[in-house]
C-alpha cells in the first residue's frame, strides 16, 4: 500500500507542476508585454527563479538536515538537466530559435559560475567556504542589477515594437497577471515537493549515495519546474522564455541557491563530483555548437543532447 501512496503522490506532484507552469507562463508573458519587456528577459528572471525554488528549498533542507554533498549535487545534477535535456527535449517537440546574441551575456556567465565552482573544488579540501558563498550572492546580485539594466534600455530602444507586440497580444490587468504568476510559482513548487519527497522515499531501499541522489532524484524532481515550464513555452511558440528560463535557472542554481545555503552551512563538493562539473560544461558547449548552426537548435540535435543526458544517466549508474 505504501508504494501506491507514493506513485499516487508522483502523480498529483506532476499534475501540479504541468497546471502551476502552464498558468506561470502565460502570467510571464503577459507581464513581459504589459511592461514593454523582451520575453528572454523574463525568462531568465521571473521565470528562472520561480522554477529555482524547489531547489533552493531542497538544498537548504538538505544542508541543514546534515546531507552537505547532496545539496551540492541537487545544483549541479539540476543544471545538467536543463542544459541538456530540457533544452533537448524542447527541441524535439519543436526546434528552438536561438538569438545568440541576445543569450551571449546570460551563457557566459552561466559557464563562468560552472567554472568557478570546479576551480574552488580543484584548490580546496572539498568544502566551499562561506566568504566563497557570499561572492557568489553578490555576483547574483551585480547579474541581476546589469540584467534589469539591459532590460530598461531594451524597453527604450524598441518601442514600436513592443507596442506592436502589445496590439497582437491580448491584454490583461497587469495586478491579475501578476497575481496568476504568483499563483503559478506557487503550485510549481507544491508539485516540486511533493514530487521529490515521494520519489525520495520511492529510493530509500536503494542505498545509493548522497552525490547519486542528489545528481538524480532531488536534481530531476527539483528540475521538473524547468522541464515543464520551457516544454509549455515552446509548444506557446515562446522560445525565448524557454531558453531564458534555462540560462536563468542555471546562473541562480549556483550562484543563488549554493551561495545562501553555502552562507548558511559550508557546502561539500565530492571529489567524483569533479566528473560531473565536467559533463555540465561540455553540455553548455555542445549547445553552444548547435546554436551556431543557423541560430537554432533542430529536432536532430535536441535529440543528440537528449542521448547525450541518458548516457550520462548510464555512466553514473556504473
Amino acid at each position: 500500500m505504501g508504494i501506491i501512496f507514493q506513485i499516487v503522490g508522483l502523480i498529483i506532484g506532476f499534475v501540479l507542476l504541468i497546471k502551476g507552469a502552464d498558468v506561470f507562463v502565460e502570467a510571464s508573458v503577459s507581464i513581459a508585454k504589459a511592461l514593454r519587456i523582451p520575453s528572454i528577459v523574463v525568462g531568465l528572471t521571473i521565470v528562472a527563479i520561480g522554477t529555482s525554488l524547489p531547489e533552493l528549498v531542497v538544498s537548504v533542507s538538505a544542508v541543514v538536515s546534515g546531507s552537505r554533498a547532496m545539496a551540492a549535487g541537487n545544483v549541479v545534477g539540476s543544471n545538467i538537466f536543463n542544459i541538456v535535456l530540457v533544452v533537448g527535449a524542447c527541441a524535439v517537440v519543436r526546434p528552438i530559435g536561438v538569438a545568440l546574441k541576445e543569450i551571449r551575456r546570460d551563457f557566459l556567465v552561466a559557464l563562468a559560475a560552472a567554472v568557478a565552482l570546479a576551480i574552488v573544488r580543484l584548490v580546496s579540501d572539498g568544502t566551499i567556504p562561506r566568504g566563497m558563498s557570499l561572492a557568489f550572492v553578490i555576483a547574483l546580485v551585480f547579474y541581476m542589477v546589469a540584467l534589469v539594466e539591459r532590460a530598461l534600455k531594451t524597453r527604450t530602444a524598441s518601442p514600436s515594437l513592443d507596442e506592436e507586440a502589445l496590439a497582437n497580444t491580448p491584454k490583461k490587468p497587469l495586478p491579475i497577471s501578476i497575481l496568476f504568476a504568483v499563483l503559478g510559482a506557487g503550485v510549481i513548487v507544491l508539485g516540486g515537493q511533493i514530487t521529490v519527497s515521494t520519489a525520495m522515499d520511492l529510493a530509500l531501499t536503494v542505498g545509493i549515495s548522497q552525490r547519486v541522489a542528489g545528481l538524480t532524484i532531488l536534481a530531476v524532481g527539483t528540475s521538473l519546474p524547468e522541464l515543464v515550464t520551457s516544454l509549455v513555452a515552446c509548444k506557446k511558440g515562446e522560445s525565448d522564455i524557454a531558453i531564458g528560463n534555462v540560462f536563468g535557472s542555471n546562473i541562480f542554481n549556483i550562484l543563488g541557491v549554493l551561495g545562501v545555503t553555502g552562507i548558511i552551512t559550508p557546502i561539500f563538493v565530492d571529489l567524483h563530483m569533479m566528473f560531473d562539473l565536467g559533463v555540465l560544461i561540455v553540455g553548455s558547449l555542445v549547445f553552444l555548437a548547435f546554436a551556431f548552426t543557423d541560430k537554432k537548435v533542430s529536432r536532430l540535435e535536441g535529440g543528440v543532447m537528449v542521448l547525450f543526458y541518458l548516457t550520462y544517466l548510464v555512466l553514473l549508474a556504473f
